[in-house]
């Protein structure tokens, strides 16, 4: 399937730059969520924030013309029934696992039998959300890195019944996206699938260098910078992800 139209649903810092990233890759994207305020402040991220077209502009990485295209081909809404034209759906909503599985129980219902449904969880299990569908062959994790404008992050997760074609096909957009596709294997038995678990695992030492003593939250992170290049470190990375860039 070649993708044309995406719905992103959550207007977060995740959802927002995700439909950011793929209106800038040329698809016509909705961006839904029902608070109202969320989607004016997405709105605003999207177009002045950090990472917007505005400061792409800016930096030269987008002329003015291709901003401007690409901000026409993005709409935010807070009726859900608007992404039923879609040929993929992201879901990217808060981190509870009965949150998820309603949206995607929800999603099964408004959208066509053929819309792929993606999620961006940070590590529940894709099954989890697929068996609250009647389309687990269209079910995907596609988790993405904050800020997701800049990150070629794209981690693709397959259940055992995700569909070949599925795969394939959100490659293909993660790698129009100018994303770096890496598809690995849903599990249950961990939280996290593959970077968050390292990731945590880091995160963890990390906290007990603080918590000893040895070094304070700040140092840890400029640390780990210096010696790994690393863009932020652990604690920096907790912040970003959680309250913007």
């Amino acid at each position: 399937m070649d993708v044309q139209r995406v719905g992103v649903l959550g207007a977060g810092v995740m959802g927002s730059g995700i439909a950011q990233v793929t209106a800038t890759a040329g698809c016509t994207t909705v961006c839904c969520d029902v608070d109202r305020d969320a989607v004016a402040k997405a709105e605003s991220r999207v177009t002045t924030g950090r990472y917007g077209f505005d400061r792409a502009v800016d930096r030269g990485k987008l002329s003015r013309a291709d901003a401007d295209a690409a901000a026409a081909r993005l709409t935010f809404t807070t009726a859900v029934e608007d992404l039923a034209a879609t040929d993929l759906v992201i879901e990217a909503v808060p981190e509870r696992l009965a949150l998820k599985v309603a949206v995607f129980r929800q999603l099964d219902e408004v959208t066509p039998r053929t819309t792929i449904l993606a999620s961006n969880t940070s590590g529940f299990p894709i099954a989890a959300l697929a068996a609250a569908t009647n389309r687990p062959a269209a079910v995907v994790g596609w988790h993405w890195a904050s800020p997701a404008p800049v990150m070629r992050f794209a981690e693709i997760v397959r259940t055992r019944d995700t569909s070949v074609e599925t795969v394939d096909t959100v490659c293909a957009l993660a790698t129009r996206c100018g994303k770096h596709p890496i598809v690995v294997r849903d599990t249950d038995t961990a939280w996290g699938f593959v970077a968050n678990r390292v990731y945590g695992a880091m995160l963890a030492e990390a906290r007990r260098v603080v918590d000893e003593g040895v070094a304070t939250a700040e140092e840890v992170d400029e640390l780990m910078v210096d010696c790994f290049a690393w863009p932020v470190g652990p604690f920096a990375m907790i912040r970003g992800a959680t309250s913007g860039w």
